[in-house]
């Protein structure tokens, strides 16, 4: 697969089989994605793997699609409020780069925001100034749920004089 078609294949999964992953793959993709661009290199990302005790305190909803895997992703804090929007964008684009590997590896993943809750941040023991880019479920998708239409993106464009 193309990385055109992989980009426009991938989905949020919202149920996954009970099929483990394998962690050192998982290690993997992790590392290849904090290859993302940031700025003077200040990697901003933290990578928590949720444990079951955790991860039964988070309480989520669906647990995460059951998924046999589920990390929490941050983004460091900083002393000014750009370099913070920096460093979000940042740990961003290594989240996308993770999703993009294990998508392409047959491995899907469920975005959640449930780590934006104060009492989640609490739970994961989230430092003061970071933020939580989210928590994800991890694993092979039960079923692939259909593509969503996308606005064109002539109609998200503008052009400046």
């Amino acid at each position: 697969m193309d990385l055109m078609e992989l980009i426009k294949e991938r989905r949020n999964i919202k149920q996954f089989t009970n099929q483990p992953v394998d962690l050192q793959q998982i290690m993997t993709w992790l590392d290849a994605g904090s290859f993302a661009p940031n700025h003077r290199m200040v990697q901003p990302w933290e990578v928590l793997v949720v444990g079951p005790e955790t991860r039964a305190k988070l309480n989520h909803k669906a647990n995460f699609g059951d998924a046999p895997l589920v990390l929490a992703v941050l983004s460091k804090g900083a002393d000014s409020a750009v370099d913070q929007e920096e460093n979000l964008i940042a740990t961003s684009c290594f989240v996308q780069n993770f999703l993009l590997l294990a998508w392409q590896n047959g491995v899907g993943t469920r975005w959640t925001s449930i780590g934006s809750r104060p009492v989640a941040r609490e739970i994961l023991a989230v430092p003061e100034g970071y933020s939580v880019v989210g928590v994800f479920g991890v694993g092979y998708p039960l079923n692939v749920p259909f593509s969503k239409s996308r606005t064109p993106i002539a109609g998200k464009m503008k052009h400046l004089q």
